[in-house]
C-alpha cells in the first residue's frame, strides 16, 4: 500500500488544481459536446482534464493503476487483481458544464482494498478542495486555508436534501415524498457530498446508475466527515473494484447516519 503522506496529499491536490485549470480554459470559450455509447455527454474538458490527471499520477505513483471514466476499458481479469490504484472522474458532472451553471468537479480517489483511502473533490469555478485520508479528519481548502469539516448531527427538520438537477427519477420524488418535512436543494456533481460533509445538506439520495468515479472521492470525505454513502440494498458502505459492472446500486448519503433512512425507501 502506498504510504499516505502530506507530500501525497498536496501533490494530488495540485494536480486536481491543474486539471480544473484545464476544465477552465475550455469553459471560458464556446465548445462542442460528442455523445459517448452510454449516452452520457463528453467534451474537450474532460478530455483535457484526463491528460493532466493521467499524466501526474503516473509521475507520482508510477507503479499505481488509474482506473478514469475517460480511459476506463480495463478488463475485469486485469483489475479484479488490484490491491490499490487511482480511481478518477477527470470531470464530475459533464451536463452541468455543458449548462455552464458551475455545478461540476474533479474526482480523485485512492482505492485501498476495496474502499476509499484518499479523495479530493475540487470545484473548477471557485477553486474550493475537499480532501480527506482514511483514519483522519474531512478539510475544505479555500485558498490556503483548511477548515474542518463536521456533518449535521442531529439532523433536523426540515432535512435539507440534495437532488439532482440532471436525474430527478419517479422513484426519486417517491422517496422524498415519505421524508416528512424537507427542502430540497438541487446540487450537481459529487459537490453534493461535500455539502453533507460541511452540515450544509443532509441528505443526497440516488435511486438510479452512478459509475465508482462518481462516488469515491466524496464517500472518502464524507465518511471522514462523520456521514456515510450507504447500498440501498444492504446499508453497507460502498466497496470498489468488487465486480465486473463499474456501476453502482442504488444509494443514499447521510450526514446524520441515525436518520430512519429505510423507511423512505419506495417499495
Amino acid at each position: 500500500m502506498i504510504k499516505l503522506t502530506t507530500a501525497l496529499r498536496e501533490t494530488v491536490i495540485a494536480i486536481a488544481q491543474d486539471a480544473a485549470a484545464a476544465i477552465r480554459e475550455v469553459y471560458a470559450s464556446p465548445f462542442d459536446v460528442e455523445i459517448k455509447s452510454d449516452r452520457s455527454p463528453v467534451t474537450a474538458a474532460d478530455l483535457a482534464a484526463n491528460q493532466v490527471i493521467l499524466r501526474g499520477l503516473g509521475q507520482l505513483t508510477p507503479d499505481l493503476p488509474i482506473l478514469s471514466e475517460e480511459s476506463a476499458q480495463v478488463p475485469w481479469e486485469v483489475r479484479r487483481h488490484w490491491g490499490a490504484y487511482w480511481l478518477v472522474d477527470p470531470l464530475d458532472g459533464t451536463r452541468e458544464f455543458v449548462k455552464r451553471n458551475d455545478e461540476f468537479s474533479v474526482n480523485i480517489a485512492l482505492i485501498y482494498q476495496g474502499a476509499p483511502a484518499f479523495g479530493v473533490v475540487l470545484a473548477p469555478v471557485s477553486g474550493v478542495a475537499w480532501h480527506a485520508m482514511r483514519g483522519e479528519l474531512a478539510y475544505r481548502r479555500d485558498g490556503l486555508h483548511d477548515s474542518v469539516l463536521r456533518t449535521r448531527t442531529p439532523a433536523l427538520p426540515p432535512l435539507q436534501v440534495a437532488a439532482s438537477r440532471s436525474h430527478r427519477s419517479e422513484q426519486t420524488q417517491a422517496l422524498l415524498d415519505r421524508m416528512g418535512e424537507i427542502e430540497v436543494v438541487a446540487q450537481g456533481s459529487s459537490l453534493k457530498f461535500c455539502r453533507l460533509a460541511e452540515g450544509t445538506l443532509d441528505v443526497y439520495p440516488r435511486l438510479g446508475p452512478t459509475a465508482e468515479w462518481d462516488t469515491a472521492a466524496g464517500q472518502c470525505v464524507l465518511h471522514a466527515a462523520g456521514g456515510a454513502v450507504l447500498s440501498a440494498a444492504t446499508g453497507k458502505p460502498f466497496r470498489y473494484n468488487r465486480r465486473e459492472t463499474l456501476l453502482n446500486g442504488d444509494f443514499i448519503a447521510l450526514g446524520d447516519t441515525r436518520l430512519p433512512w429505510r423507511t423512505w425507501l419506495p417499495d
